[in-house]
């Protein structure tokens, strides 16, 4: 028997809006099942994306997308979004190499008006796209849907504060999936949102301007008996101040609620706001019951929901982590660690327990985080800001003007350096070697197992001045962890292998694949630990006794860690032939880790295979 008879009919928001009102429910119930049977063979985003379903169907059913452009903050919620706009067959290799996106991405579908893998951007990319409509006389609505983290974000209020002056036709809706649905959602509530959002209301309202506005005095009476009217009744006081005209909160999981108030504001001109509370997990009871262990999912059967793992194997990076924190908070009263909403991504569940008081997380803020850790710093605490590499980008002129500059001593402990598979282009960590070795005061490392990743953390805490550790997505090598908190010699790297006229010189990640191809190649392998300041006697000792220096680096092979290599080689005037292996100069996709290493060349066979080649052809 099918159980998606009615889903099955629908491959694009054209079929979806020939059906009848009265067939919606069934579809939002098969859809949210598919959603479940889906992700649960996948692994993928899961209850963020359940709690839009009936959202994503309502707005799909009023709006006539794509002529009218529907913009997703992040893509957490955007999987019924895919599978009611023609890709639901391609959800079978969601985020794997060749497969859908998990993410909007704007190469996949038409009905995907904007890329996007951070949050935030949303308001500010469907401000631009309302401007656009505006100046070429296209009459489109824009709509931008937006989680409350990412409210949270600088950039929203930024964009909303240039939206309500720019006199955009746009509407913005809230999707507040907190854990429950407040009290204030109700049939009261519900019937306000229909009254403030139909056009009687508004035009009323737009007449009583008119007529009250040869008296000033009165005006501005009437205008605040409605603020204080709508204040009573709805939190919207600030969207309102920022010149949005703000509805809600209204049930985001009640089709009767949502499609009767989207049509309203479909027929209102200027900047809109809507506000829809929704459960992160809602219809499928375990996430419901657990919406964080259900966020990010790997494969599981959804009768049982998802296992404990296997205890006993290698630790993460995130763990080696987290553990280090815990014991170095322990060891120094000063040290303070933030967070941007990653605590738990991060490692730092069991510190914000052990150390409630120097736990912060400022939610979606990296730049408010890292001038925050400035601050702090600045009065003699150590702050350590747990950031992946891909976020710190959002937070790079704080780095630069706000701690290096100051030359603070802030630790960034940045996880998922490198290639980090499945979310693909957006999250891959291919850039910080590169844009953290140009700045002034910075100290950067990359640790090639575990140990050295603790040893390192504990090396930058130990600094006065800023510096920051990188380290990858999952396991390394395995091995063991020493309990003592000890630092390493700034600057300094190691030979781990003696060989011939080959020397591979690697950095973080890449020890293991280059140990490995040195057994093939016969070569000799530094593990070179520091990219800044990077081992200039090692580099000038390796150039003299071999013909050809490799670098080898899980960054962007532009500007990384071979550039400093090359430098010193330059600076020393060294005829020694020299090859950089790295990340080529392109958004890689997304994939399997191994596999990505692999097609970059970056695993012990492309190393071999690049170095080959080049002794050929030099």
């Amino acid at each position: 028997m099918n159980p998606y008879p009615l889903l099955d009919t629908i491959n694009s928001p054209a079929q979806l809006r020939a059906l009848e009102r009265k067939q919606l429910p069934q579809l939002v119930e098969e859809l949210r099942a598919f959603l479940v049977e889906s992700v649960s063979k996948t692994g993928g985003h899961l209850s963020s994306n359940l709690g839009t379903v009936e959202l994503t169907v309502a707005l799909h059913y009023v709006f006539d997308t794509p002529h009218d452009r529907l913009v997703w903050d992040v893509g957490h919620q955007t999987y019924a979004h895919k599978i009611l706009t023609g890709r639901r067959e391609g959800m079978a290799k969601l985020r794997s190499h060749g497969g859908v996106s998990g993410f909007p991405k704007r190469s996949e579908s038409e009905f995907d008006t904007f890329g996007v893998g951070h949050s935030s951007t949303s308001i500010s990319a469907a401000l631009g796209m309302a401007v656009a409509a505006k100046f070429m006389g296209e009459s489109r609505k824009t709509v931008a849907i937006i989680g409350d983290g990412a409210m949270s974000a600088g950039q929203a209020f930024e964009a909303m504060n240039n939206a309500g002056v720019a006199d955009a036709d746009m509407l913005v809706i809230l999707n507040d999936n907190d854990m429950s649905i407040s009290p204030p959602v109700g049939a009261l509530n519900k019937y306000l949102a229909r009254l403030f959002s139909g056009s009687t209301f508004n035009a009323a309202r737009k007449a009583g301007e008119k007529v009250l506005g040869v008296s000033p005095s009165l005006l501005e009476f009437a205008n605040r008996v409605e603020e204080h009217v709508k204040g009573m009744l709805t939190p919207g006081t600030l969207f309102e101040e920022l010149g949005f005209n703000y509805i809600g909160p209204i049930d985001g999981h009640d089709l009767d609620s949502l499609i009767p108030t989207l049509q309203n504001l479909q027929k209102l001109k200027g900047p809109q706001f809507l506000h829809v509370i929704t459960r992160k997990g809602h219809g499928y009871k375990l996430a419901e019951a657990n919406p964080v262990l259900y966020h990010g999912v790997s494969k599981f059967q959804p009768d049982i929901g998802i296992q404990g793992g296997k205890s006993g194997g290698k630790p993460t990076y995130t763990q080696v982590f987290g553990d280090w924190l815990c014991d170095m908070a322990a060891a120094d009263s000063r040290l303070v660690a933030i967070t941007p909403a990653m605590g738990e991504g991060s490692g730092m569940t069991a510190f914000a327990e052990r150390f409630p008081e120097r736990y912060f997380d400022v939610g979606i803020a990296e730049q408010h985080a890292i001038t925050f850790a400035a601050g702090l710093a600045c009065e003699g605490m150590r702050p350590v800001v747990a950031i992946y590499s891909t976020f710190l980008q959002r937070g790079y002129d704080q780095m630069l003007h706000d701690v290096a500059l100051q030359n603070l001593p802030v630790v960034f402990a940045l996880d998922r350096g490198g290639l980090v598979g499945a979310d693909g282009p957006t999250h891959h960590g291919a850039f910080d070697l590169s844009y953290i070795t140009c700045i002034p005061n910075m100290v950067l490392m990359a640790p090639a197992d575990e140990n050295e990743c603790r040893q390192m953390l504990t090396t930058a805490f130990r600094l006065d001045g800023p510096a920051a550790v990188r380290y990858p997505r999952g396991t390394g090598p395995g091995v063991a962890l020493e309990p003592a908190l000890t630092s390493l010699p700034l600057g300094r790297g190691e030979v781990r292998r003696r060989g011939n006229s080959i020397a591979l010189l690697a950095f973080g990640s890449m020890l293991t694949p280059a140990l490995a191809a040195a057994e093939e190649l016969g070569a000799t392998v530094a593990n070179m630990r520091f990219i800044k300041p990077i081992d200039r006697e090692l580099i000038i000792e390796l150039a003299r006794e071999h013909s050809l220096l490799v670098s080898v680096e899980e960054n962007a092979v532009i500007g990384g860690a071979g550039s400093e290599v090359a430098r010193v080689l330059e600076e020393i005037g060294s005829p020694v032939s020299f090859l950089r292996l790295g990340l080529r100069d392109s958004f890689i996709d997304q994939g399997d880790q191994a596999q990505l290493l692999k097609e970059e060349g970056l695993d012990s066979e492309g190393v071999t295979r690049s170095v080959r080649e080049h002794l050929r052809t030099r």
